[in-house]
């Protein structure tokens, strides 16, 4: 028997072989805005969820109902990528950051001139040390450009914000940190200038961190961790919708989605990620299984796109702007 004799059968078959898969050529004058439309015909494998990524950030993006959240690895602010998200935020696409302390500590270090360098994976390790670089990945840090500079940027900080008061959150004194960055590609210094919010819900596991431990004995500095959770909170359950640009995982994908099922989930999820679901780590589980979890809506639009960020997150940003050019 034909399954397309059978007429419920042969609905769902019509309905799964709507779309053709479409072939192109890449030309010399191609634009962007044309590569992820190419994309979005070629569809496999991760090419379509570029495209549907673009799709769903330019929806978000012009939902004025929806409270946007972008929540990002510290990684990635040691490359070039640093100055897109900062671009996000000065473009007005993020109503809070979710990040971790390592990008507080790259963004200061960077932000306050400390130079950052194209390296290699195949140098020894060994020999690195011994030459005082720091690795991550294939950036080289000089070990002065890293922990004393940011060290010392937190010192003359703290030094000068506890003659004010003695109890601060983290999201404000990251706004008096980025107050004093003057780097258009910074992304502590984008978010004070939009007043946007910078929440570390891990704000000790790093440099910054450390120094705000070592310096309470001489300046009295509190950090006031609840007050941030409380403001979170506040902006999760004063919100009409919820949409959530997500990069990488850990703390910040976690913290993102967490407070999310208290309003029953995000209407909108884009997922960027190297991690794989198969270990049940947070890191590598997909939109469906936030889902499970009411961290985001049964309804909601949601798409998870594999692969390294610093080269896909330009394309799905540029994709993104294309869409919203065209509804002008």
């Amino acid at each position: 028997m034909d399954v397309r004799d059978i007429p419920l059968l042969g609905d769902a078959r019509k309905e799964l072989l709507k779309e053709v898969v479409k072939d192109y050529f890449v030309k010399k004058d191609m634009t962007v805005c044309e590569l992820v439309e190419a994309l979005r015909g070629a569809h496999g494998f991760m090419a379509g969820h570029v495209a549907r990524a673009s799709e769903i950030i330019a929806e978000m993006w012009m939902d004025e109902k929806t409270t946007r959240f972008l929540s990002f690895t510290g990684n990635l602010v040691s490359t070039g990528l640093r100055g897109l998200l900062a671009q996000l935020i000065h473009e007005g696409f993020a109503h809070a950051v979710i990040t971790t302390c390592g990008t507080i500590d790259h963004d200061i270090a960077r932000g306050t001139g400390h130079e950052y360098y194209k390296g290699d994976w195949g140098i020894d390790d060994a020999m690195l040390r011994m030459i005082e670089i720091h690795r991550l990945g294939n950036v080289f840090i000089p070990m002065e450009n890293y922990g004393l500079a940011i060290e010392k940027f937190t010192r003359n900080l703290l030094d000068e914000l506890t003659k004010k008061k003695k109890e601060w959150s983290p999201s404000e004194l990251l706004y008096e940190a980025g107050l004093k960055i003057n780097d258009p590609y910074s992304v502590l210094h984008a978010a004070s200038i939009k007043n946007i919010p910078v929440f570390v819900p891990g704000i000790f596991d790093g440099s910054f961190g450390t120094q705000l431990v070592i310096n309470s004995p001489f300046t009295g500095l509190k950090v006031d961790l609840i007050s941030d959770e409380k403001r979170i909170m506040d902006m999760v359950f004063g919100s009409e919708m919820l949409g959530a640009l997500i990069i990488g995982g850990g703390i910040s994908k976690h913290h993102t989605i967490w407070w999310a099922q208290f309003k029953d989930g995000l209407d909108y999820a884009v997922y960027v990620t190297t991690a794989v679901e198969y270990d049940g780590s947070l890191s590598g589980a997909q939109p469906r299984e936030a889902i499970s979890w009411n961290k985001i809506k049964t309804s909601g639009k949601q798409v998870v796109v594999y692969g390294d960020a610093t080269v896909l997150l330009p394309l799905i940003i540029i994709g993104a702007k294309c869409i919203l050019e065209g509804k002008k």
